[in-house]
């Protein structure tokens, strides 16, 4: 690895309802497809600045972190993503931005293969950090 390398690296939430079922919105750009609140990190920002920021901008919303459940390697993107449980902070509505489209809570067997191996090691967090290839 050479020192001017780079990498993207972006923080994402898992998020759920009373009925377990995790918090996905439709994006409006590239290939429009379903994932997980949250972002890439802007420079100089902490993973945990990130994430907060990200889902304020995406969904309206504070969110209070839990947890870093796992950082997970994806070759397409040459892309390190952190994964973190997090929670909504107080009450209120979802208010996306122009970056999204829709918001759905999806249950476990409806998420993507990808989704479904992050989001269950976040949900089964038994206080190891997970980290994979994709």
């Amino acid at each position: 690895m050479g020192f001017d390398d780079t990498y993207k690296l972006s923080a994402h939430a898992v998020i759920t309802n009373d009925a377990d079922e995790v918090l996905q919105l439709r994006a409006t750009y590239a290939d429009k497809t379903w994932g997980l609140p949250g972002g890439a990190l802007d420079l100089g920002e902490t993973i945990h600045e990130a994430l907060q920021r990200e889902c304020r901008e995406e969904l309206g919303r504070e969110v209070v972190i839990d947890y870093l459940s796992g950082v997970y390697y994806h070759r397409v993107y040459n892309s390190h993503v952190f994964i973190f449980r997090a929670h909504f902070k107080g009450h209120g509505d979802i208010a996306l931005s122009s970056e999204h489209s829709a918001y759905e809570f999806f249950s476990l067997n409806d998420l993507s293969p990808v989704q479904r191996v992050r989001v269950l090691h976040c949900l089964h967090f038994n206080g190891e950090v997970q980290s994979a290839k994709f």
